[in-house]
Order: structure tokens, then C-alpha cells, then sequence
């Protein structure tokens, strides 16, 4: 990445497998979780967050909950910086926001008339909610902005925050990514556009793949100057070494032939890490399990990584978190570095026919951390792709 290199000093996770990076870890190593057409977080209890105010987490949609919750971890991780505030950045990403608030209040409006709607449904709703709760928890008063690209959302924001940092225009930036959107409405449109899976079972790549499983979550991360990161003394988590975002400019839902766009996408985010193709050790997929997209992937990958790096999905175990994917798989990444263990693809048992690449199957597969890439792509023909490595 042209410009100052960019540190990971802080990272927390809200996932159904798990909430905190331990737990998370644990869950990317258990097997499958996803069945039936969604996965929520159990048992959610916001309180902790949010100073055991009820009243203050009620007026919080649970998509800002949960980002809340994980850049607590994050910061608390990363400690203090000691930097001006008006240099530290918020950017979050998320493919809808605060869809079960609205969703909520209509119900209200047409059972109960509309002066029974919450006064807090705009600010509830809104896309940016997450990232404006951080900026005004912590006093962060850097650019604070919200990419909405759909699953490519949280990935986006990250190379975005990155470049902002490497160019010199912050010091310092909360990112990452939440998404709650398993509501009746949601899952619904998702369903009866069989995008969802009929069995609700999650295998990416998988001969018998048949759709998504809808999961939800959130992945927030602290970026630094690296310099400024090893001068404080700081646990580096990882390096960004370069990102990219494109367009399919094809379809509204389905990806370009042969995965066209994803290809351009991937050679982009090397060009800008300065890297080799065969730098790259591993690939964490976008792999929803839905036929086309699997496919378009698996061929873009082959493509741009004809010696064949390893290659996981962790939906099988977090669900398809849509704005939050990114988010959740750069999350898994950096514990791979750290644990020197790649999760396996979860649910996955063949694989298809067309599919040539070496994915993790079975069991996690010990590995040397080195650069990473991690893909996720987006309705709209949103692509977005991000080159990790270990500190």
C-alpha cells in the first residue's frame, strides 16, 4: 500500500459461534452450526455494553448492540493510543442497518396508528447508527462514515480506513462491520428469491450446496500507523497490505460469467500490496454455498491463484452475515496468524465437480501465517477483496 504501512492492534467479535475472539476461535473450530435457514446470537444481553441501562441499549437496534459490543473489545485491546482525537476515524460497514427497529415500528403503525411510533426509529434505523455510537462512546471525532455494499460492506470499509491511514489523513480508525437482519420481512425476500438454503444446511463449494444460511454479527478492529503502533509498544495483531473494490456492472444478484469482476478484483488488491499471486498462502472465500456464486468464485480463484493456495469458508459456522461477513472473516483470519491454524469449511463434505481448489476440509489444517487474501462479494455486483498479514 502506497504511503504509511497500517497495524491491527485491536480486534472483538459478536458471532453466533461466539462472542469475544475466544470464544469465536473455539466456535470456528467446532463443527457446523447452521441449520434450519438462519443462525442468530442466543441469548443476547446487550446490558453489559451498555452500562446495565436498559433504557440506553433499548435505544439501540441490535445490529449497534453488537457493534458496540465488539469495538469494546477492540479498544480495550488496542488501549491507549494517545492520539488526537480529531485524527481518529470511524468507518463502518453494514448491508442494511437497523432493519429489525423499522420493521418493528411499521407493525406498530399499522396495529396501533402513528403517534404510537418511537420517536428514536430514525436514529435507530439508520445505517450509520453503529458507527456514530463509537464515535461519540470513545470521542472519536475523525471522519466517521458508513459504506452500505451489501456483503462486500464491512471489507470495503476496511481497505477504505486503511488508505485513509496509509495517505496520511488519520492517525487512527475503528472499522470493521455489523449487521442484524434476520427479521420475518428479511428472511422472507431472501427465501422466496431461493437464495436461501431449502435444507438449511451451509457448504460452500459443496456438490449439493443449495443456498445461504442467514446468520448476523459484528467484527470491529482498530487500525493504526505502524510506526505509531510500534513506538507505544503495541501487540500488532497484522498488517493490511492492500485492498481493492470493483464492479461486475452485470446483474442485480448474480455474478459476472466466470467471475469476471472478482478476478479484476483480486488482481487489483494485489497490485496495490505490491505482491506476486503466488505470495498469496491462503484464501478466505466469500463462499456463500449459493450455485452461482461458489462457482464464479471458485473460478475466479483458479484464475488469479493457478498454484492453488488453501482455501476456507467460515459460513458454515457463523451463517452468512451479509454486511458483516468481511468483517467476521478478516476476524478469523487474524486468529488464524495467531493460532497457526486454518479452520476448516464447515458443512462442506464434496466438492462439486468444477471446483478446482484446495479447500480446508475436515478438520483445521496447521499452516506458516503469510499473506492472506479475503473476498466478499455483493449484491448489486459489489466486489471487494483485502490482503492481510501476519505482524
Amino acid at each position: 500500500m502506497i504511503g504509511r504501512r497500517v497495524a491491527i492492534t485491536g480486534l472483538g467479535v459478536v458471532a453466533p459461534c461466539g462472542i469475544g475472539q475466544d470464544n469465536f476461535w473455539s466456535g470456528l473450530l467446532g463443527p457446523a452450526i447452521t441449520s434450519g435457514k438462519w443462525i442468530t446470537i442466543a441469548d443476547w444481553d446487550p446490558l453489559p455494553w451498555f452500562n446495565n441501562n436498559a433504557k440506553e441499549a433499548r435505544r439501540a437496534d441490535r445490529v449497534e448492540q453488537f457493534a458496540v459490543a465488539a469495538a469494546a473489545e477492540a479498544m480495550a485491546q488496542a488501549g491507549d493510543l494517545g492520539i488526537d482525537p480529531t485524527r481518529f476515524g470511524v468507518i463502518i460497514g453494514t448491508g442494511i442497518g437497523g432493519l429489525g427497529t423499522l420493521e418493528e415500528q411499521i407493525q406498530i403503525r399499522l396495529e396501533k396508528g402513528e403517534r404510537r411510533v418511537s420517536p428514536f426509529l430514525v436514529p435507530m434505523m439508520m445505517a450509520n447508527a453503529s458507527g456514530a455510537a463509537i464515535s461519540m462512546k470513545y470521542g472519536l471525532q475523525g471522519p466517521n462514515e458508513t459504506i452500505c455494499t451489501a456483503c462486500a460492506a464491512s471489507t470495503h470499509a476496511l481497505g477504505y480506513a486503511a488508505r485513509l491511514i496509509a495517505m496520511g489523513r488519520c492517525d487512527a480508525i475503528v472499522s470493521g462491520g455489523s449487521e442484524a437482519a434476520a427479521t420475518p420481512s428479511s428472511l422472507a425476500g431472501f427465501n422466496n428469491m431461493t437464495a436461501l438454503s431449502s435444507t438449511g444446511q451451509s457448504r460452500p463449494f459443496d456438490r449439493d450446496r443449495d443456498g445461504f444460511v442467514m446468520g448476523e454479527g459484528a467484527g470491529i478492529f482498530v487500525l493504526e500507523a505502524w510506526d505509531h503502533a510500534v513506538a507505544r509498544g503495541a501487540n500488532i495483531l497484522g498488517e493490511i497490505l492492500g485492498s481493492a473494490s470493483n464492479a461486475d456492472a452485470h446483474h442485480i444478484t448474480a455474478p459476472s460469467p466466470g467471475g469476471r469482476g472478482a478476478i479484476n478484483c483480486m488482481r487489483l488488491a494485489l497490485d496495490e500490496a505490491e505482491l506476486n499471486h503466488d505470495a498469496i498462502v491462503y484464501i478466505n472465500a466469500h463462499g456463500t454455498s449459493t450455485p452461482l456464486n461458489d462457482a464464479a468464485e471458485a473460478a475466479a480463484m483458479s484464475t488469479v491463484f493457478p498454484h492453488r493456495p488453501a482455501v476456507t469458508s467460515i459460513k458454515g459456522v457463523t451463517g452468512h452475515a451479509l454486511g458483516a461477513a468481511g468483517a467476521l472473516e478478516a476476524a478469523s483470519v487474524l486468529l488464524s496468524f495467531q493460532h497457526k491454524l486454518i479452520p476448516a469449511t464447515a458443512g462442506t463434505v464434496a466438492l462439486d465437480d468444477d471446483v478446482n481448489i484446495d479447500l480446508v476440509m475436515s478438520g483445521a489444517r496447521e499452516w506458516k501465517p503469510g499473506p492472506t487474501i479475503s473476498n466478499n462479494f455483493g449484491f448489486g455486483g459489489h466486489n471487494g477483496s483485502i490482503i492481510l498479514a501476519p505482524a
